[in-house]
This record gives structure tokens, sequence and C-alpha cells, in this order.
């Protein structure tokens, strides 16, 4: 189900916010050229040496990479008649940057007035913080994200990179809504995603309590309220609970782990949240009493929302995962088997997006260029000048 099918994107970007925006669009079914310079391409392909690091991998699957040097006058004539026909263009580059290397939105849509440009900076493309470099980090810190999440001075931060995938995320759903409107129109949009704006938007819960209430929020506040805790069993594994706000999933916790004192200790929901420490420790007492198989089949028995921690490793063998077909192999020529998730959207019940393997550094440059009209003498002309 490629419900982007005949869509052609060309993604420009480097490392995460704008490659995953295209692989987003490229699991829907787009045909997604990812542009890259000649010899080293996305920095993101050396990351652990070589030009197909794990990094890489996860953020381009299902693209065709073109190799072209469009800092060059030759090279940017090239991509300009990519443009010509291309549905949309994704980039991530300090502001201004873009205009240097000739790929501003104004220029590249006087091309074609169809184009959906969408540009991905780290604060936006004006303000006193627009010209500083952003990475992951530096958006969870600026953005208030990080503050939810850590506390004290140790300097180490845990955790995947957050930010830049909510940026990514959020373009491919900014440049979906053009494109859906340009159906209406005939007219292309210049959308713009910032990682700042879009970790402050995620935040609208936290936000938007705090918009309210006047009270920011505290490191655990949030638990608190929904009543979540993450309790380490006997042998060392862990289950994850979250009871939210209906009365009967406390009865039934109290229930599963024989505590029935619990329900006159703890009678109303406020209770429980204004004495979330307290009751945290008495749960985390309890269930280190038994392993967690112990606990499993009781929780599960009076309808407690819980599950057993699964680390990245263990997910494949999940039952539910595997009933769900998350996961999917696939053939690459040159470097073997790859593994990878599926979509998490499914049309009409199906979630296959195994479409392409990531690409090597210019392994479809021949094919991208003769499909855009280039001749084969002038295919000839750009490798031997270096422009491909």
């Amino acid at each position: 189900m490629r419900v982007l099918d005949g869509m052609r994107v060309l993604d420009l970007g480097n490392f995460i916010t704008a490659p995953l925006a295209g692989m987003l669009l490229g699991e829907l079914g787009a045909d997604v050229i990812k542009i890259e310079r000649p010899g080293a391409g996305d920095p993101f392909r050396s990351f652990k040496g070589g030009l197909y690091s794990p990094q890489f991998q996860a953020h381009n699957r299902n693209k065709r990479s073109l190799t072209l040097d469009y800092a060059r006058p030759e090279g940017l004539a090239v991509l300009d008649r990519l443009v010509a026909g291309a549905d949309a263009l994704i980039l991530n580059m300090r502001p201004g940057v873009e205009e240097k290397l000739g790929v501003g939105a104004r220029r590249l849509q006087a091309l074609n007035p169809r184009l959906v440009y969408c540009a991905i900076t780290g604060f936006g493309s004006s303000g006193p913080y627009a010209s500083r470099p952003a990475y992951d980090n530096v958006g969870q810190a600026a953005s208030g994200w990080l503050s939810m999440f850590h506390a004290g001075a140790d300097p180490k931060v845990a955790g995947p990179a957050v930010a830049d995938a909510v940026a990514g995320l959020y373009a491919a759903l900014g440049i979906l809504g053009a494109l859906v409107e340009r159906a209406r129109t005939g007219q292309g949009r210049v959308v713009e995603v910032s990682m700042l704006e879009a970790m402050i938007a995620l935040a609208c819960e936290p936000l938007g309590a705090m918009l309210a209430t006047g009270q920011a929020p505290t490191l655990y506040g949030r638990a608190a309220m929904s009543q979540s805790y993450i309790l380490t069993c006997r042998d060392q594994r862990r289950i994850g609970l979250h009871l939210s706000s209906l009365e009967k999933f406390w009865r039934g916790l109290a229930a599963a782990i024989d505590r029935p004192d619990l329900l006159a200790e703890y009678p109303s929901r406020l209770d429980r949240v204004e004495r979330y420490p307290e009751l945290a420790r008495t749960l985390a007492e309890v269930f280190a009493r038994q392993d967690r198989d112990y606990w499993t089949p009781r929780l599960e028995q009076h309808d407690v929302p819980f599950t057993p921690e699964r680390r990245l490793d263990e997910l494949r063998d999940d039952p539910q995962v595997r009933h769900q077909g998350v996961f999917y192999e696939q053939v690459h020529p040159r470097h073997g088997v790859l593994h990878a998730a599926h979509r998490p959207i499914r049309y009409d019940g199906e979630n296959r997006s195994d479409f392409l393997p990531p690409p090597d550094l210019g392994e479809h440059s021949d094919q991208v260029l003769l499909e855009a009209g280039l001749s084969e003498h002038e295919l000839h002309a750009l490798r031997q000048s270096g422009v491909v």
C-alpha cells in the first residue's frame, strides 16, 4: 500500500531531521531521492567508519541515492532539472546557507510553483538564536523538555535522540498537509519546522497545565498524576504500570498484590497523587518479593494496565510484536541482510514498507539522472568533472 505513489521528494538533508522526514514519506510510498555530495555523502554514513553506518541506515530506508555537487554551477543546473519534476524538497541547514548554495525557496519555487519546500532549522529562520548550531540535546534543553527528565548535577544525558526525531515527524506532517492543499490549489508552500517549536509543541500536556495553573511541572508530577510506576521484581526484571484515573485499576492492583489494606490507606486518587513517593516505595517493596513471572499473570487476571519492560534487543521475541509483523528482513546486494521495522501506520490493515534498503552512496545516480532526461554523454561529462 503506497499512498504517496507517484510523489517525488528530494532529500538534501544530513544526519537526522530531514532524512527522517524523507524516510517517513518514503515509507508511505513516495519516490525519495537522497542528494548527497560526492565522496563522503551524508556525514552519518561514516559515523562508525565506512559509508554505511547503522545510524545512516536507520534514517534512510526507501530512498535512492544520487551524488551531486550542487555547490558548483553544473551541479546546480542538474538539481534545477530535478526540482522541475519534484513534488517536495527537504533540507536541514542553518538559515542563510540554503541561499548561499542557490537552493533557497524563492528561487526553486520560481522554477516549480507546485513545489512543497520544507526547511528544518534549530531555532527558526530569524531571531536571536537563528544562526546558532543546533543538535538534539540543544533542542531538548532549549525547549524545556530536558528539564522534565533530568535533575541534579550529573552531566550525562540518557536516552536516544528525541528533538531530532520530533522535528522530522512534524516536518513530514507539514509536507503532507501542504500536498493535500496543493491538490486543491495547484500551488506549493514553504513549510518551516524548528526543533525548538517542535519540542515545545510535543510538551502540550505539561505546558498546557502550567499555562492554566501557573505552576511549573515537577520531575515526577506527571507520573504522580497518572499513577505510573516502573517496578523491579526479585529477579531484577521490571514491570511498568500506568493506573490512570479510573478507580477500578487501583482496586485491581490491590487485589493482584494481595494488599486490600492499601485501599483504606489511600482511599482517593488525590491521596495517591499527593503521597506518590510513599506509595512508590511501598509498591517497590511488594514487587521485589517475587519474580516477574509471578506478577504478570496476576496483573493480567485483575485487568491492571501493565507490561513487562522490554529492552530493544527483546522486542522481536515479544508475542504481540511478532503478531503485528513489526520487523522485516531485506537483502542489499552489497551489504547483505538488513533488519528494520515497518512503518507504524496501517492502511486497510497493511503496514508493509520494505520497498528499498538504505542506499549505497550514489547507488542510483545514473538511474535518477537518466530519468531526468540527461543523456549518456552529459552524464559522462559530469562524472569526469566530479560533479556526480
